[in-house]
């Protein structure tokens, strides 16, 4: 024999601090927008970078670009879901890493940038239309104007994040 169903419905499940909510306001505003820019900007950078013959400093580069890249990722994501105050010690300052990240980000794509424009200058040679063999000119060219918008985008980024902070604002949305 069955037990009698329960007189009272269970119990609603309480949409505490766990749950996950969409900050509309982040994506629509100006710093998710340039969020996603630099993650395109990021990615076409590496990329151009990967899919061609390289060596020696160019190592840099890729590197820092795929670091940015996988950071930008986790800061947008971890902004957009509105979990900062997850981050251990950070969270509480979430503007201020944010423009931090920005900072840091725009120096190491700068030098990024200046490595791929050495390398395209060193690889001038073979622009030429008789010039038959494989060549990394135009990737490096591409991947150098790439680096050059990353390196606009981090620095906007951060103009915007210090410009919140100047106002005495202290959250990113």
């Amino acid at each position: 024999m069955l037990p009698p169903p329960p007189r009272q419905p269970p119990p609603q499940a309480r949409s505490a601090r766990g749950s996950l909510r969409l900050q509309r306001a982040f994506l629509r505003g100006p710093w998710g927008v340039l969020r996603l820019l630099q993650l395109l900007a990021g990615a076409a950078f590496w990329i151009t970078i990967a899919t061609s013959k390289y060596q020696g400093p160019v190592h840099f580069a890729l590197f820092v670009s795929v670091l940015f890249w996988l950071l930008t990722l986790g800061l947008y994501f971890i902004t957009l879901l509105g979990k900062q105050e997850l981050v251990p010690v950070l969270g509480s300052r979430w503007l201020v890493v944010n423009v931090a990240h920005d900072l840091l980000a725009a120096a190491l794509y700068g030098a990024a940038t200046g490595i791929m424009i050495d390398q395209t200058q060193r690889h001038s040679y073979c622009n030429l239309k008789s010039y038959r063999l494989p060549c990394a000119y135009h990737a490096f060219l591409a991947a150098s104007v790439c680096g050059g918008l990353c390196l606009g985008l981090y620095l906007l980024s951060a103009l915007y994040g210090c410009c919140r902070r100047y106002q005495g604002k202290d959250e990113v949305v």
